[in-house]
């Protein structure tokens, strides 16, 4: 089975490592973790942050993704899965679906915000674009209340 686990650093997303951490899979199955760099776009074209260049800002979001799912994957070390990590940069709602097509996943897991209404309107949903697209089953995990 190929698991594609879509992480981004936030609650919901540690939520589906822990969710995808403690199940038993079938043998033998690869367990592939994405993280997706957005890209920045300031609001004019020559304003620069903190005296970071966009190029600065660019790698500084390369590391910190590497060091996310690098993380992420340590939790996987004695579980059997052959784990695989890949860090893309572009909109995560066509990035992680592409990914998805490209490695032929069985399975996508993702963590859901919970945004309803406007917010999400106005934000958009990774999740639901992720449902919407995928031509494989996608799982998503939300935040248990209690």
């Amino acid at each position: 089975m190929r698991i594609l686990l879509a992480i981004d650093g936030s609650t919901p997303s540690q939520d589906a490592v822990g969710e995808v951490a403690h199940r038993l899979w079938p043998s033998p199955s690869t367990l592939r973790i994405l993280s997706v760099i957005q890209s920045y776009t300031p609001p004019a074209t020559e304003v620069v942050l903190a005296s970071a260049t966009l190029e600065e800002i660019r790698q500084r979001q390369a590391q910190d993704a590497d060091q996310l799912i690098r993380q992420a994957s340590e939790r996987f070390a004695a579980s059997g899965l052959s784990v695989e990590t890949e860090v893309r940069e572009g909109d995560p709602r066509i990035a992680i679906v592409d990914a998805a097509d490209e490695w032929q996943a069985d399975l996508i897991v993702v963590g859901s915000h919970g945004r309803t209404g406007l917010t999400r309107l106005v934000m958009g949903s990774v999740a639901h674009a992720v449902v919407a697209h995928a031509h494989c089953s996608v799982e998503v995990v939300r935040r248990r209340t209690k």
